[in-house]
Parts: structure tokens; C-alpha cells; sequence
């Protein structure tokens, strides 16, 4: 490195400067390397977008071939609070009046009041068992499928611990404590409504007497035995209506496909009939429309700017006369302006509100897509979902955007392989790159050594010169 750092001083030579010049020449290819390589990456950021604009018109028109978004329901009530309904996707459209008799409710026991919820209760087990009671009480039947609960309460418990303890249990009941100006009152609570859910509490008391209201036995509830030492606040009852005229039981207040593909919540009694009405959902079918052409446009405006010309400015787009953009962009113009026999009313989409315009994109008529929706909905739908037809011309047009997004999408589509060309591009030109470097470095150390050894030479003339001239002029004054 001293050689190098030096060179030029001992003759003046400015072999730094020389060399760095003919380096500069020497490079010049790489500078154009260096240059591809930054177009080609552009191009594969560019593939890049359009994949996600061709991904995002796929999953659109996919939306719109699913029964899902064509059988949306709209659920409305004349008196939502009374009756209030939701549809599903297989709720049928229709009318029906829903009449409310009676409320589903769960059984609901308060004790007899303690000083506060510090106070001991007395000690033993209590027997929690879910099922259904006559009418006058006289009798009790299990709950199918459920067994009774035993919670074990010690002397020292408090009325909160035997609250939490119950609560605890997982019997099928919920404990609180309730605090009016008597005291203190445990209220147990069945956890469900409906008639098969009320409960009753057997108590095996430590003092010997279990019929008694004292102690542990303060807090039994079995009528059949004759044994009601907490009182009934509410009964448990199943939820009673009448929807067009059938009588309806539930043990809920919702009813879940009483009528298909509708749920019904009863909030309220009420002598007169409330009107639901099931209607297809015509706003969220709007919205995946305009959704869809909203995406079709994205990508028809991001194809033109990226393959036009502009001659004012003299630039071309990134991809302008790259043809398998080209081919994407004719194959778009010919779905979305081509025709489709699924429906024998609507054949393009123009007819439903999209009409095709100059520059490849789709201008939304919403005027004319809600009317046509809702008068001709059966016939949108298989302009636009149909996809069992014999040829493609018989599939409608959403399921052919999808199936034509999934091909250029698809491991061996024209996007795909196009990306993956530029990616081996780029590839082959780093390695070009990485390649010229090396030759560069050997041709710099090269041109550096000779430099330096002509640098030295001339070093070794000019001080023979400077010799010479020493001597010529030391004899010319002697001879003097």
C-alpha cells in the first residue's frame, strides 16, 4: 500500500489520478448493469401490484358467485320490542304475524333474611337438582340427562361462602345475595329458562332436623316433600306464542328455524300480532357488486398507466409493449365487455348498471344496479354466478372472472411465470455484476503495478538528469 499511497512523487507522474480515469472507462458497463438491474426491479414490483389487483378482483367476483352473498336475508319487525328477527343466507322471503303469550323465564328462590353476608348459615350438604314441577308442586321430574348436586357447607361458613360455593357447584343455578331493608337474603337462580329447568334443594341438616327453617335447613326448597323454607319468586315457565296461527313452545325466548333460516328473540307479551317480514338482503348484494367493479377498475387503471405512452413528457410506462401485460389487459377488456347466455334477461353488465367505458374501466349506474336488483335479482344472479353451463359462454360472468384470476394467478399462469422470468433476470445480472467486479479488481491492480513501475523508472531518469546537470555544471567551474 506505501508504493501506491506514493506514486507520482518521485516523478510527478499522477498515477492515482490516471488510474482512477481509465477505471472510470473500464467500469462503464457496469454503471449499465447497475441500470437493468434497477428496471428490472421496478418491472417485478410493478407484476407485484398487478398479481394483488388481479388477487383482489378474483376474491370479488368469487363473492359473487357464493350463495352466501345471493340468499343474505334482511329480517324486519313491525315491533322489535316485542319481536325482534334475524335471517340467514337460507331463510326464505316472506310474511308471518307472531303473537307473544308468555316469556320464558327460570326459577328464581330467595331465603329468609340474615343480618348480613357475614353471617353463618349452619352446616351440612345441600342436594341441587334440575327438573320440572306439576302444577300444584305435588310432584317433581328430574331433568333428563342431569344428575343432582351436593354442596358440602360447614359450620363456619358465611352466607357469601355458601353463595360461592353453590356458585362453584356447577349445578345448573346461580347464587347472589340481595340485601333489603330486612337484611341479607340468598336468591338462587335457575341458569336457564324453561320449565324443565327449575330446580329443587334438599338439605341434610348436621342439627338432626332437616324440615325445620333453622340452621342449614333454612335454605331447603322441595314443596313435594312439604318442605319450602325459601320462598318462589318466579316460576319456571317455558316461552308460549303463536306464529300464523300455530301455537309455539320454547324453552328460550329465542327460537332458532321455528321458521327456517330465521331466528325470532321475544322480548316482550303483548296482545297484538307483530308483522316479520324475511326479504332478500339487496344492499349487501349491491355492495358486492360495486365491490367487484371497484376492483375490476383498479386494475384496469393500473394496467394503463403502466403500459402508456406519454408525449408530452416523452416517458413510457413501466411495462409499456411488455406483451404479457398487453395480453392481460385485452383478456379483461373481453370479459368485462363480453356477453354471457346465462341469463336470458341480462346478458352483459351493462344491463345491470356496469357499463364498459373507453379506457377499460366500469362506470356504476347505482341507480339503475338497485333497480335492476330489486326486480330482477333471480336474473343477476345468473348473469353473474351461474357456473354449471355447457360452455363457458353459458357460465355466468363473475364465476368466468374468477376461474380466468386463478389461471393467471396459478403456478404455471402468464403472471407467474412473467414474475418469476424477471426474478431469474435479476438473478443472472447480479451474478454479471458480481462477475465484472471481480475482473475489475484484478485490472485495477494490474493498472496500478504498471503505473507505479513507470513511475518509478521516470523517478530513476529524472535523477540521473539531475546527476548529470550536477556534474556538466561542477566542470564548467573548474574549467573557469
Amino acid at each position: 500500500m506505501t508504493t501506491i499511497s506514493s506514486a507520482g512523487l518521485g516523478s510527478g507522474l499522477d498515477v492515482e489520478g490516471i488510474v482512477t480515469s481509465l477505471m472510470n472507462v473500464e467500469r462503464q458497463p457496469l454503471t449499465q448493469m447497475k441500470t437493468e438491474a434497477s428496471k428490472i426491479d421496478t418491472k417485478i414490483s410493478a407484476y407485484g401490484k398487478i398479481q394483488s389487483y388481479v388477487s383482489a378482483l378474483r376474491d370479488a367476483a368469487s363473492a359473487l358467485t357464493k350463495s352466501t352473498t345471493w340468499g343474505d336475508t334482511t329480517a324486519a319487525s313491525s315491533d322489535a320490542a316485542v319481536v325482534s328477527a334475524t335471517g340467514s343466507s337460507s331463510a326464505a322471503a316472506g310474511s308471518y304475524s307472531v303473537s307473544v303469550q308468555q316469556l320464558a323465564a327460570g326459577q328464581s328462590l330467595a331465603s329468609s333474611a340474615f343480618v348480613d353476608s357475614s353471617a353463618t348459615v349452619g352446616a351440612g350438604s345441600l342436594s341441587i337438582e334440575l327438573g320440572g314441577w306439576s302444577a300444584d308442586q305435588s310432584s317433581f321430574t328430574p331433568k333428563v340427562g342431569s344428575s343432582a348436586v351436593s354442596v358440602s357447607i360447614s359450620a363456619t361458613d358465611t352466607l357469601a361462602q355458601v353463595r360461592d360455593k353453590i356458585n362453584n357447584a356447577g349445578a345448573g343455578v346461580t347464587a347472589s345475595i340481595v340485601t333489603d331493608s330486612s337484611g341479607a337474603r340468598l336468591v338462587m337462580r335457575s341458569g336457564a329458562t324453561g320449565e324443565a329447568n327449575a330446580f329443587r334443594v334438599i338439605v341434610a341438616d348436621t342439627d338432626g332436623n332437616s324440615a325445620d327453617t333453622t340452621g342449614l335447613s333454612g335454605l331447603g326448597y322441595d314443596p313435594s316433600a312439604a318442605i319450602a323454607s325459601m320462598s318462589r319468586t318466579q316460576t319456571a315457565v317455558d316461552a308460549r306464542a303463536t306464529i300464523d296461527g300455530l301455537a309455539i313452545t320454547s324453552a328460550s325466548n329465542t327460537l332458532a328455524d321455528v321458521v327456517p333460516g330465521v331466528t325470532l328473540k321475544l322480548a316482550k307479551v303483548s296482545a297484538d300480532p307483530v308483522e316479520v317480514s324475511i326479504s332478500s338482503n339487496t344492499e349487501t348484494i349491491k355492495k358486492a357488486v360495486t365491490d367487484f367493479a371497484t376492483a375490476y377498475n383498479d386494475l384496469a387503471k393500473y394496467l394503463t398507466t403502466q403500459t402508456k405512452y406519454d408525449a408530452a413528457s416523452k416517458t413510457a410506462g413501466t411495462l409499456q409493449g411488455d406483451a404479457s401485460v398487453n395480453a392481460l389487459r385485452g383478456a379483461l377488456r373481453s370479459l368485462g365487455g363480453g356477453t354471457s347466455s346465462a341469463s336470458s334477461v341480462l346478458t352483459r353488465l351493462a344491463d345491470v348498471g356496469l357499463d364498459p367505458q373507453s379506457d377499460g374501466t366500469l362506470k356504476v349506474d347505482a341507480t339503475k344496479l338497485g333497480d335492476t336488483l330489486g326486480s330482477k335479482l333471480a336474473e343477476v344472479r345468473k348473469l353473474f354466478a351461474t357456473s354449471t353451463g355447457a360452455t363457458d359462454a353459458d357460465n355466468g360472468l363473475a364465476h368466468r372472472l374468477r376461474r380466468w384470476g386463478d389461471s393467471v394467478l396459478g403456478a404455471e399462469g402468464a403472471l407467474t411465470t412473467r414474475a418469476d422470468s424477471l426474478r431469474r433476470q435479476k438473478d443472472s445480472n447480479g451474478d454479471k455484476q458480481d462477475s465484472f467486479e471481480q475482473r475489475m479488481t484484478q485490472v485495477e491492480k494490474r493498472m496500478r503495478a504498471q503505473y507505479t513501475s513507470l513511475d518509478t523508472q521516470m523517478a530513476k531518469m529524472n535523477a540521473l538528469q539531475s546527476y548529470v546537470t550536477q556534474q556538466i555544471a561542477a566542470m564548467s567551474s573548474s574549467s573557469s
